[in-house]
């Protein structure tokens, strides 16, 4: 990107793919003459996902007044009329469009005069499920991260109950190999010395593709061919479609982090097949217990529902239980709120008061566990990466509190000196 150029304001919503978007969407926008735009990139993931971001959008035209406001993102995928319709938006895209340069110099070309009454506004929203390849992307740097978010898969081919976010990316579609491995290479080239691998439905890479290649394969193949890589990372993974070379890989790397964050959602067996997942309870606390034993000192994290619907009591203590059974140090808790459109919302609906308060106890069980293994961590050494002055990431996704003359991107090895109820402390900090 020409360092002249300026850079647009992006405010992004949602999953780790989103934020891999944002950066490429940063440079399209920027070469098509909207360095002065602002790009709101939403989630659908839940209606209140939805309602947070027609709020962000109302609040960025206020902010700024004058600036081109070009909505994105998976909400705009799904409603696409009800966001044109907003009088604060100035464009929409969808998601296939929003990476296609093209498509954002007919935003550009069309936005002066819809601005002014004399046109349409610019709207350029496609069927996502003709989508049939992956599209890989130029990495262009990562304006706000130290670490570097890469594609490796869009789309999923399943059908959650709760679920509408195939329907705003499509069925799933995989890069190739030599495409992940370029976008690796050229993060590595540009100074992250950790990278990232994000997808829709991670585990379900390679399928789409010639060959019988799984995601444990992709993970070998880049530890092999950018051995100057220090650090990789997994995002979200389904337990339901891990492969043996994968467990192996985890095994054996000490490069690949040994951190899993695990798409669990709920730990009843009658709710996770209401919710149509292909996991069961035993499945998932079997499996945390088996990576456990190839490499001890792992950590895991889990996205989890409070409220399903039908959920009874007994149900929910078994999602509750399974925080501990699998020793969840992280949890991401979503209380549940019906998506339109999705089978759920059609479902007998768990009373609101019930759902915050149940996803209350969640969250304060996972705070639970996380407080006991963080606390149990003082005395140990760890490698941390440098994410800004006085912050950095150990390798088991802890976060630590280090000296603040340590330069962001730098790996260091500290002693942890202390817990302060909310993160670790490094010696010297």
């Amino acid at each position: 990107m020409n360092a002249n150029m300026g850079h647009p304001r992006l405010i992004t919503f949602g999953c780790r793919l989103n934020a891999y978007e944002s950066e490429a969407m940063r440079r399209l926008a920027a070469e098509a003459g909207l360095s002065a735009a602002v790009i709101v990139n939403t989630c659908a993931v839940t209606a209140e996902a939805q309602r947070q971001a027609r709020q962000a959008i109302r609040k960025a035209r206020r902010e700024h007044p004058e600036a081109p406001l070009i909505v994105t993102g998976c909400a705009a995928q799904t409603e696409a009329v009800a966001f044109a319709q907003m009088p604060e938006a100035d464009a929409v895209l969808g998601n296939a469009e929003k990476l296609e340069a093209t498509h954002w110099q007919a935003v550009a070309q069309a936005l002066p005069a819809a601005r002014e009454g004399a046109a349409e506004k610019p709207v350029f929203v496609s069927d996502i499920m003709q989508e049939k390849k992956a599209r890989p992307l130029p990495f262009s740097g990562f304006a706000e991260r130290t670490r570097a978010f890469v594609q490796v898969q869009t789309g999923c081919n399943h059908r959650c109950t709760f679920c509408i976010i195939p329907y705003g990316r499509g069925n799933a579609r995989s890069l190739d190999v030599d495409e992940v491995i370029a976008q690796v290479q050229a993060a590595r080239d540009a100074g992250h010395r950790e990278v990232v691998l994000t997808g829709v439905d991670l585990t379900s890479w390679g399928e789409d593709l010639s060959g019988d290649a799984r995601l444990g394969d992709l993970m070998a193949a880049i530890l092999r061919d950018v051995p100057e890589l220090e650090r990789l990372r997994i995002s979200s993974i389904d337990v339901a479609e891990i492969d043996e070379t994968f467990l192996r890989v985890l095994a054996n790397e000490e490069r690949l982090m040994p951190h899993l964050h695990l798409s669990l959602q709920a730990g009843d067996d009658m709710i996770l097949k209401r919710m149509k997942r292909r996991h069961s309870r035993r499945q998932a606390v079997d499996f945390c217990a088996r990576v456990r034993e190839l490499r001890p000192g792992i950590t895991f994290g889990a996205d989890l529902i409070a409220g399903f619907p039908t959920e009874t009591e007994e149900m929910f203590e078994n999602t509750l239980a399974i925080v501990r059974d699998c020793g969840l140090i992280w949890t991401h808790v979503f209380p549940f709120s019906p998506r339109p459109g999705t089978p759920a919302a059609r479902m007998p609906q768990v009373p609101g008061d019930v759902v915050k308060a149940r996803a209350a106890k969640l969250r304060a069980a996972g705070a639970a566990e996380r407080a006991a293994w963080l606390e149990a961590q003082v005395g140990t050494e760890k490698r941390v990466l440098v994410e800004r002055p006085g912050r950095a990431r150990a390798e088991d996704n802890a976060v630590v509190r280090v000296a603040e003359g340590l330069p962001a991107g730098k790996i260091v090895s500290v002693r942890i000196a202390g817990f302060d109820g909310e993160e670790l402390v490094a010696e010297g900090a």
